[in-house]
């Protein structure tokens, strides 16, 4: 495999030089996962700063009763870790896992620190994926307690339609933060219109 996708990426967010974005690239090694295979496991450390080339993921914990919370979904061309654990070295709380065949490029913690140190370009891009990241996840808070259900399930469809045929609709319902008898009933309704 080939880094290109890698390297588009970089340099699509206009933070990086072609020449930093190939010595960049050149750090990162490549990684596969397996459908059902954990690339975090809660407990760990999180390590692993991963381009998500291929597949996709999902990010999920468990509520005080044992139940799995789907957190979040990752496609193709994201940056993946759990931001918590690897920047504060603790322990995750979250799971990371492949919900089919996946394929990306990696560079540990110590890596990302010294290309932080060694590269500003590195660290003005670092930047832009931690506000992307904190944007994400605020509009996703803000999502939840200021949508209805059907709104968040349009929501959903309209920006990542691939996640209904890649993720298993119990993790879409508890994404969503809804039974799966509700998801069945707005799949329905919704298809009626």
């Amino acid at each position: 495999m080939d880094k290109e996708t890698l390297l588009t990426f970089l340099l699509n967010t206009n933070l990086v030089s072609l020449s930093s974005a190939q010595g960049i690239a050149q750090q990162f090694s490549h990684k596969a996962i397996p459908k059902n295979q954990f690339h975090l496991a809660a407990g760990k450390i999180s390590d692993q700063y991963l381009f998500l080339e291929k597949g996709y993921m999902r990010t999920f914990a468990h509520d005080t009763e044992g139940n799995e919370v789907t957190t979040g979904f990752c496609s193709p061309g994201q940056i993946i870790l759990e931001i918590s654990s690897f920047f504060s070295r603790t322990r995750s709380k979250e799971n990371i896992q492949a919900l089919t065949d996946c394929e990306g490029w990696y560079i540990t913690y110590e890596q990302l620190n010294q290309l932080f140190h060694a590269l500003p370009e590195f660290r003005e891009f670092g930047r832009w994926v931690l506000v992307k990241g904190f944007s994400e996840l605020k509009n996703r808070m803000l999502f939840m307690i200021t949508e209805t259900a059907e709104e968040r399930y349009v929501h959903l469809l309209k920006n990542n339609p691939e996640i209904f045929q890649q993720a298993p609709l119990k993790s879409i319902a508890s994404y969503l933060g809804i039974t799966d008898t509700s998801l069945s009933r707005i799949r329905k309704e919704f298809s009626k219109k």
